[in-house]
This record gives C-alpha cells, sequence and structure tokens, in this order.
C-alpha cells in the first residue's frame, strides 16, 4: 500500500490572497481615482459645448471673415469682427516670452541642482517658488510702473544695431509693445519653468553622474551628456506649462498693453492685442452678440492651447520611444 508523500517542498506555494481586489479602501482609492478622470473629462467636454455654441451664434451674425478680419466692433450694426490681430499678438508675445525665459530658467534649474552649494540653493529655491505664486495684477502694475518707462533706452539700443532689420525699429513713445509683453510674461513664467526643471534635474540617477566623472569628465560634460538628455521630457513640460500660462494670461497684459486692433510694424512699436486681454477689456461694455464673438476667441483661445499641450505630448510620447 501506498503511503502518500508527506514532502511538500517540491509543492508550489499557495497563491496570494488577491488583497487588492478584496480591500475595502482599494476599491473606493479606485473608485475616487476613475471618476476623478472622468469628471475631469466631462468639465472639459461641457466647456467646449458651451464655446462652440456661444460662438456659432456670433460667427452667424459676423458680416466679416473672423480669422482675417483687422477689426473688432461686435456692437455696430451690423457687427464686425475679426481675430487676425488678436491671433498675431497672442502668438508673438507667448514665443518672445519662451525665447527669454526658457534658456534662463533651465540655466537656473541647473545651478541650484548641481553647482551652488546648499546653503545658497535652499533659499534661491524659495524665492524662485515664491516668485511664482505673486498675482499676476502685481506684475501689470510693476511692468506698467516700473518697466515700460525704462525699455525706451534698450528699445533705442536696438533701433541703433538693429533697426534694418525693420522688426526691431523703434519710432520712439511709450514702449507698450509686444515685445515689452514679451518681457513680462517671460518674468511671469520664469518661476514655473524653473522649479519643474529643477524638480527633474535633481531626479537624474547618481550611477550616472558618478560613471561620467569616473570617465573623466568635467561638470558641464557631465551636465551635457547625462543630466539634460535625463531632463530633456521634463523641460519640454515646464515649457509647454509656461506657454499655456503665457497665452492665458490677462490681467498683466491688460495693465501694460492698450487696446489696438492694428499690427505694428515692429515689435518695438505700440500696437497689437491678446485673446485674454480683448476678453477682459471689452466684455463689460459689451452687448449680447459682443459677448459671444468675445467667447468665440476664447474659444479660438481654448482650441491654440489644447494644440499646443498635444503637441508637447506628442514630443514627450516620440522621446521615450526613442530612448526605450
Amino acid at each position: 500500500m501506498d503511503i502518500p508523500s508527506t514532502d511538500t517542498a517540491s509543492q508550489p506555494p499557495p497563491a496570494p490572497a488577491a488583497r487588492s481586489a478584496t480591500r475595502l479602501g482599494d476599491r473606493i482609492f479606485l473608485g475616487l481615482s476613475r471618476g476623478s478622470g472622468l469628471l475631469l473629462l466631462v468639465i472639459m467636454a461641457a466647456i467646449a459645448v458651451f464655446l462652440t455654441v456661444r460662438a456659432g451664434h456670433a460667427l452667424a451674425q459676423d458680416h466679416g471673415n473672423f480669422f482675417t478680419t483687422f477689426e473688432w466692433n461686435a456692437n455696430a450694426n451690423p457687427p464686425v469682427f475679426g481675430i487676425a490681430v488678436l491671433a498675431f499678438g497672442t502668438v508673438a508675445s507667448s514665443l518672445i516670452a519662451m525665447v527669454i525665459a526658457v534658456p534662463v530658467a533651465i540655466g537656473i534649474a541647473l545651478f541650484i541642482s548641481h553647482y551652488a552649494p546648499r546653503r545658497l540653493a535652499a533659499p534661491l529655491s524659495y524665492v524662485i517658488d515664491l516668485l511664482a505664486a505673486v498675482p499676476s495684477i502685481v506684475y501689470g502694475l510693476w511692468g506698467a510702473l516700473f518697466l515700460v518707462p525704462q525699455l525706451g533706452g534698450l528699445y533705442s539700443w536696438f533701433d541703433d544695431f538693429f533697426g534694418w532689420t525693420g522688426i526691431l525699429s523703434y519710432q520712439g513713445g511709450a514702449a507698450r509693445s509686444l515685445f515689452t509683453i514679451g518681457i513680462l510674461l517671460a518674468i511671469m513664467i520664469l518661476p514655473i519653468v524653473t522649479s519643474v526643471s529643477r524638480e527633474v534635474f535633481l531626479q537624474v540617477p547618481k550611477a550616472h553622474e558618478e560613471a561620467a566623472l569616473a570617465l573623466g569628465a568635467t561638470r558641464w560634460e557631465v551636465v551635457r551628456t547625462a543630466v539634460l538628455p535625463f531632463g530633456r521630457s521634463g523641460v519640454i513640460s515646464a515649457s509647454m506649462l509656461g506657454l499655456g500660462r503665457a497665452l492665458g494670461e490677462t490681467m498683466a497684459v491688460a495693465t501694460v498693453l492698450s487696446p489696438s486692433f492694428t499690427i505694428a510694424k515692429s515689435l518695438l512699436d505700440p500696437g497689437g492685442g491678446t485673446f485674454a486681454q480683448n476678453i477682459a477689456s471689452s466684455f463689460k461694455e459689451s452687448g449680447e452678440i459682443g459677448k459671444d464673438a468675445l467667447i468665440a476667441s476664447g474659444l479660438v483661445l481654448f482650441v491654440l492651447t489644447l494644440l499646443v499641450n498635444g503637441a508637447a505630448r506628442m514630443i514627450i510620447a516620440r522621446r521615450k520611444e526613442y530612448t526605450a
């Protein structure tokens, strides 16, 4: 008679209990997380539907070409309004801000994370984070009362050396131009780009940096070969966050830039406007059609922001596929 073996060493261990599927807390957390994601999609869809419906009411009564008209007179009879000047001003000022702010922000982030001593890096990080919390109206007042009067001399210097290009020619007068707005927006988005980039650079594996140092690399070569490639996706994300704020900034732009529906011949001459500035300055005095027209311009800004964020996501995804 065969006796069953009592050796359990060769027997597979019992499967662990699926605690994640049975715990009440896990199920609640899963439901809340999923519900939060769906709620966000519903809110975005509701905003898009609202903007589209109100924009449709305005465009049905527009007697011009909404995308190419250089005029905004939505309260007239018949109403005429267009976003040509607003689109140019929004994109131009945001690009100027990005060109100025992103290299400076990357340099500050690298200095804090890899060059500055700890006693200096900590307070400097605190100051950068504090700048991100300054209200937009404070930046606007500072720009109107201090920055605008100080830029006349700089613009004259630009005109002396680069006026032949036509883009940086200066005819004098108040420096309330798209270039001034670009400088102000660059100062405003600098803390955001710097803070995110700094945190990304601090996440670089120490083994990568130590390996580069062991091969005889200098500190700059370590940054160039190990830190920047690792943090490229994070820097792109930080830049897109800054660009999103620059595209939609309202009060600072409205405080500094005078409303105008003429595209200036130079970036240093007064003229132009942005979507957010026009909405803020014109909404109170607009009638029903005028408000719908402003909402139509807001829809364009909404789509523009979505396209920018979508492009950033595509760049990051391709970068991950390339490095995988």
